[in-house]
């Protein structure tokens, strides 16, 4: 039998990892895992990555800055990018800073295959029998799998922003968390030094599965907003909350889309309701005898080259849980 080609899966979700590595069944491979750039570099310093398939947001070093390093290093390495981040912009990045294509998530195998005959790789990788069993690290608790999910949902997001403002949306490693009332308090606290900024409540309901996005806003953010979205009259309280409700329809609207779509579940969305802090602070504390954990997804879009920064709370009833839970699991 011949060698089998070394192939490194960096990403810092287990379960992208795995999806990545079910994918690669029935190709004559040996499978490395890293779970951020320095990692991976490490393995192709080692020779253990011939082909590397590589995600773009992680921590301590992430894929940008891994493909600066093999480019820098001139690394005998092939890339191919595999991301939640769609926006134009992140393509033609990668493309040239040497990656060979890209891949959005969630992963299907059947345009892996297509890729890999696409550049040639196909005859030199070779193909056997499926694997009985896939390689290892393949565990994933909860929390990867709505880390994993969201990644997707946000890169759904930033695309639909990029696209109508023209900019290259920053996208960060989304935080998931089972938080308290009181926790959620201090969410929002953290919040509270601009008087005059606003959230944007959205709430959603599918069969045994509810919650509320909320987006807040700087005062500053929404003015710069304004002037890429090219408003030109003065920004009054009306202009002001039709920005925040066309922000919120493309950023909150495209996130629920593609997070439902991912659990094959669909979501009933409410009209975006304008807030204030002090208004959002008051309802959660109306609200926090009701319910003791619940899970939180937190992400803080930047855009690139504005101090335009929005910060995306998405929020599930606590009943909801056991359905969510049960509905994630699946996510493979």
């Amino acid at each position: 039998m011949n060698t089998s080609f070394p192939v490194i899966i960096c990403d810092d979700s287990s379960l992208a990892r795995k999806q990545m590595a079910r994918a690669l069944q029935g190709w004559n491979v040996s499978i490395t895992f890293a779970e951020h750039g320095a990692e991976a570099l490490d393995a192709i310093h080692q020779g253990k990555g011939d082909l590397l398939f590589l995600d773009l947001n992680m921590p301590f070093m992430d894929g940008y800055q891994l493909l600066e390093c093999i480019k820098r290093e001139d690394l005998p390495t092939m890339v191919i990018v595999v991301s939640g981040d769609i926006q134009p912009d992140a393509y033609k990045r990668v493309k040239n800073m040497g990656a060979l294509d890209f891949i959005k998530k969630p992963i299907n195998a059947n345009h892996v295959n297509d890729v890999l005959h696409q550049y040639g790789l196909a005859s030199e990788i070779g193909e056997i029998e499926l694997a009985e069993q896939l390689p290892t690290d393949m565990t994933s608790d909860l929390q990867g799998y709505y880390q994993e999910l969201s990644n997707v949902a946000m890169g759904q997001a930033a695309d639909r922003l990029a696209r109508l403002l023209k900019v290259f949306v920053k996208q960060p490693i989304p935080r998931v968390a089972l938080i308290s009332a009181n926790e959620l308090n201090m969410i929002l606290l953290s919040h509270s030094n601009d008087d005059n900024g606003a959230i944007v409540s959205q709430g959603f309901i599918s069969s045994g599965i509810a919650g509320e996005v909320l987006l807040m806003f700087s005062e500053s953010c929404i003015h710069d907003m304004a002037k890429l979205l090219k408003y030109e009259d003065a920004i009054n309280n009306e202009a002001e909350k039709e920005i925040l409700v066309d922000l919120a329809n493309v950023l909150s609207g495209a996130f629920l889309n593609s997070f439902a779509n991912q659990l094959d579940i669909n979501f009933s969305q409410n009209a975006p309701a304008i807030l204030s802090l002090s208004e959002a602070m008051n309802e959660d504390n109306d609200t926090q005898q009701r319910w003791d954990k619940t899970l939180s997804i937190e992400i803080g879009y930047h855009i690139e080259e504005f101090s335009i920064k929005c910060d995306l709370l998405l929020l599930f009833t606590e009943d909801s849980l056991d359905a969510l839970n049960e509905r994630a699991q699946y996510f493979e």
